[in-house]
C-alpha cells in the first residue's frame, strides 16, 4: 500500500497505512523477542491493537508482515525522492532520501530492548528460511518501486532503460550489503554512518580503495 505521489492521503487511507505500520512493526518486534516460530498471527495482532481479521485484511501470513517493513521502507525512501529539490543531482538526492528514510529507531521497536539484544534478535530472524523467501519477494518490489522514482527523476522509462534499474540495483544492494555488515560488526557500529559512507561510495562510482 503507498500513497500516490504529490497527492495528500484522506483519513481512511493515512489511518490503513498506519495500521499496517504498527503490525509490521509488532510482527518484527515479537520476533525479535521470542523467536519466529513462537509468534502466533494473534500475537502480532493483539500487539497492534488490533483483531487477527484486521490482520488478514492486511497480510497473508506472519512471514509477510515481518517482511512488510523492508518494503515499506523502500517506498517511501521512492516518494522522498520524488521530493526532492530538481535541482539537486541525482546521487546527492539518493542518498538525502535514503538517510531521511533509513533506520530503525527504540520507539517503534520497544524501548526495552537493547541493541545488542535487537541486533542479535535481527540475526536470528535473517536465518529463518520462511522469511528469508519473503524477503526476497520484497526486495524486488523495493528494487522496482526505487527504479521508477529514479526513473521519473531523470526522465528515463523504467521498463525500456537500463539506468533507472541499474540505479536502484546498486542503491538497494548498498543497503542490503550495509544491514549485513551491521548486523555481524564486532565490535558493533553504528548503522548510519556505514550506509552514508555506501552511498557516497557509489556516487563516486566505487572507485579503488
Amino acid at each position: 500500500m503507498s500513497i500516490e505521489a504529490g497527492k495528500p492521503a484522506g483519513l481512511r487511507e493515512r489511518k490503513k497505512l498506519e495500521t499496517r505500520i504498527a503490525l509490521g512493526w509488532a510482527a518484527i518486534r515479537l520476533t525479535v523477542e521470542r523467536g519466529f516460530d513462537a509468534v502466533r498471527v494473534e500475537d502480532i495482532a493483539a500487539e497492534a491493537g488490533v483483531s487477527p481479521r484486521t490482520f488478514n485484511n492486511y497480510f497473508s501470513s506472519k512471514a509477510e508482515a515481518v517482511a512488510a517493513r523492508h518494503l515499506d521502507r523502500a517506498r517511501m525512501i521512492a516518494e522522498e525522492l520524488r521530493a526532492r529539490p530538481a535541482s539537486e543531482p541525482l546521487w546527492e538526492a539518493v542518498a538525502n532520501a535514503v538517510m531521511a528514510r533509513f533506520g530503525l529507531t527504540q520507539e517503534t521497536r520497544g524501548a526495552g530492548t537493547s541493541d545488542q539484544q535487537w541486533i542479535t534478535g535481527l540475526r536470528l530472524m535473517m536465518t529463518e528460511p520462511a522469511l528469508q523467501g519473503e524477503f526476497m519477494k520484497a526486495g524486488a518490489l523495493a528494487e522496482f518501486e526505487l527504479a521508477a522514482a529514479v526513473a521519473e527523476r531523470t526522465g528515463t522509462d523504467v521498463e525500456r532503460d537500463l539506468y533507472p534499474r541499474l540505479v536502484a540495483g546498486a542503491v538497494w544492494a548498498a543497503i542490503t550489503v550495509v544491514t549485513d555488515h551491521w548486523l555481524h560488526a564486532d565490535p558493533p557500529v553504528a548503522i548510519v554512518p556505514l550506509l552514508r559512507d555506501a552511498l557516497h561510495q557509489l556516487a563516486a562510482g566505487l572507485p579503488v580503495p
